[in-house]
């Protein structure tokens, strides 16, 4: 496993922002203790554990695969870290907006996937460069746990085409998958201990393996966007501010959830995923079990 980045107070240094335009991506950046680390993952297991059958609307994985940041305060408390901000700052610029926060989980010695694809095939975003994906690992993600593996310099391609699976054990809303054989030569593992994370570019091809671990690889993929960010065709859409400042035309902010699956947060959990399900599920052939 790499050792972590050396940032300069915090922030990342020219040559790791030109890295990550040039590779696609950059890593390991430590941006949590280990206590801190052991610490979320507790709470995130107490939350699974008090709510799996509690009366929610909707299956607790869809909440926690679902902007979770809009009725979890963890997600937000995670998403609003402020060592995780300053590092993307150096990406996105000052004026940083939270977009979603997802909980993505593989049991231990289980087949579960992510094929490999680029976050922005069907995001409908029509700015490329002011979104970014933050990836902290809240156990280790290792090549046996299934940790991701990134292409190098693959964001410079334009939105390739995908096909779309829903396969079982395929973790993406739709299973999609790039149109293209990756060889195993060309893929970078992003292997990383618990507190530190990976930033990678929208259109970079990505994927990772089962988990033939003996324990939970368990991570937050966590979705930044600059306050200039533009949807396609002049939609609106959703995000809170999490530094800086931000443009009314662009996003309908809210505030963090402060408890848990509040009626409050509910109701702009639905509002929120029924807007979104419009342009992540167009030209879908079958719906989804997350959307």
């Amino acid at each position: 496993m790499k050792d972590c980045l050396t940032l300069v107070n915090g922030h990342l240094t020219e040559q790791q922002k030109n890295a990550y335009w040039n590779d696609g991506y950059l890593f390991p950046i430590d941006v949590a203790n280990e206590t801190q680390a052991k610490n979320w993952r507790n709470s995130l297991e107490k939350i699974e554990c008090d709510w799996l059958d509690n009366g929610l609307a909707l299956p607790l994985n869809t909440y926690k695969r679902v902007n979770a940041q809009v009725v979890m305060p963890l997600a937000c408390e995670i998403g609003l870290h402020e060592p995780i901000l300053d590092a993307v700052e150096g990406i996105l610029g000052p004026d940083v907006m939270l977009y979603s926060v997802e909980f993505l989980t593989k049991e231990a010695q289980t087949k579960h996937i992510v094929t490999m694809h680029q976050d922005l095939a069907y995001w409908g975003m029509g700015d490329m460069d002011n979104i970014l994906t933050a990836w902290l690992a809240l156990s280790p993600a290792t090549s046996v746990s299934g940790c991701m593996d990134f292409v190098c310099g693959s964001h410079k391609n334009e939105i390739l085409s995908h096909e779309d699976s829903f396969d079982e054990h395929n973790l993406l809303s739709r299973g999609q998958e790039i149109k293209v054989d990756v060889a195993n030569s060309d893929k970078v593992a992003v292997e990383l201990r618990p507190g530190a994370m990976s930033l990678h570019h929208g259109l970079t091809i990505h994927g990772s393996g089962p988990n033939q671990s003996d324990d939970r690889r368990i991570g937050v993929a966590i979705r930044y966007v600059s306050a200039k960010m533009r949807k396609a065709g002049g939609v609106k859409d959703y995000a809170i501010s999490a530094r800086g400042t931000f443009d009314d035309d662009s996003f309908t902010t809210y505030a963090p959830p402060s408890t848990l699956f509040s009626k409050n947060s509910m109701a702009k959990y639905e509002e929120i995923r029924t807007e979104q399900a419009k342009v992540m599920m167009a030209g879908a052939k079958k719906g989804s079990e997350i959307y």
